[in-house]
């Protein structure tokens, strides 16, 4: 049950879209402090919401003032942040259009997170019409620097053919060009034109590869691709257990076609013991969040749950989407 959902940005309250494609993909913001960057930067000073789960050690974390003030002093880093900051909308008086000067400031200054930030605002036409011109000039002025995220997000453009001519061997070398520079979208999708032969011989060996780089990253597309193969036995043997494993980490992150596949293993016992209410839990917690693959599982479900079981899956589904949704935050502002 390979996903196929396409989240531009961020779920629901983060001005996210979510629309059916061949394949998940991510134009996301970029937070990296590793990129290159032009300008003044003496300074890192993160917010806490921005670094959550990853505080380095070095890792200095400041207020929304003191992050201002940084910003208004030409500090790439912290102009960057203030965008995301507006995107989230933390605060009152902060949209995307605040965003967009942000990122912009940054920008032109060739920090190369913000110039694919500025470029995904174009895409997405948020507090900016969209204008692909301008994003793909600024999404190449970060690909200029070697910024993986940059050749991720042109990659995504040229395999659907926004504001280019659809090309998969050139959607294929920029997710390459991505996962050698360690990005696990990029990663993850190099993994998928090899695993559906896109622009590309057909190799599972190497799909697999590439799907198990990203999915030690933590990628949660990854470990529900990864998954699919384990239940199919392409690329590796078969093996339930594992792709229980991998479904379950992948569920707990808020993807949605991994909460289905978990509800069915747990429907089937398929790597676990069977649990119908658990089963339910699931594909309800996918279905709320918009998925509706699941409705024939879940139709099956209720017509074997008492209406107390039902009742208590929905309230376990609604709680899981409480927590994945924090996890989409996270992950959508991590490098």
């Amino acid at each position: 049950m390979r996903q196929n959902d396409s989240i531009k940005l961020f779920a629901r309250r983060m001005t996210g879209r979510l629309v059916l494609l061949t394949v998940v993909v991510i134009i996301a913001l970029a937070t990296s402090r590793r990129a290159l960057a032009a300008g003044p930067q003496t300074e890192q000073c993160s917010l806490a919401v921005m670094t959550r789960q990853r505080l380095g050690a070095g890792t200095r974390v400041c207020d929304v003032p003191t992050v201002r003030s940084l910003a208004k002093h030409g500090h790439v880093f912290e102009q960057n942040q203030m965008g995301m900051v507006s995107m989230l909308a933390l605060r009152p008086g902060y949209d995307a259009a605040e965003a967009v000067k942000w990122f912009e400031q940054a920008a032109v200054r060739g920090y190369a997170p913000a110039q694919v930030n500025l470029a995904v605002m174009y895409i997405n036409g948020w507090g900016v019409k969209q204008n692909y011109g301008a994003a793909l000039q600024w999404m190449n002025q970060a690909a200029k620097q070697k910024y993986a995220r940059a050749y991720y997000n042109l990659g995504i453009l040229y395999q659907q053919g926004n504001g280019v001519r659809q090309d998969n061997a050139e959607a294929l070398r920029f997710f390459r060009l991505g996962a050698e520079g360690g990005d696990s979208s990029a990663q993850t999708n190099l993994g998928y034109m090899y695993d559906k032969g896109l622009g590309v011989e057909r190799d599972l060996s190497i799909a697999v590869r590439w799907y198990r780089t990203a999915a030690n990253k933590s990628n949660a597309l990854a470990q529900n691709n990864l998954a699919d193969m384990y239940l199919r036995g392409e690329g590796v043997p078969q093996d339930d257990a594992e792709a229980f494993q991998l479904s379950q980490r992948a569920a707990t992150q808020g993807q949605t076609g991994a909460r289905i596949k978990l509800a069915y293993m747990y429907s089937s016992g398929r790597g676990v013991e069977r649990d119908l209410a658990t089963a339910y839990s699931w594909v309800a917690a996918a279905d709320a969040a918009g998925d509706r693959r699941g409705d024939d599982l879940m139709r099956n479900l209720e017509s074997q749950l008492t209406k107390v079981q039902i009742a208590q899956g929905k309230e376990r589904a609604a709680k899981l989407n409480a927590e994945g949704e924090g996890e989409v935050m996270a992950r959508a502002l991590e490098p």
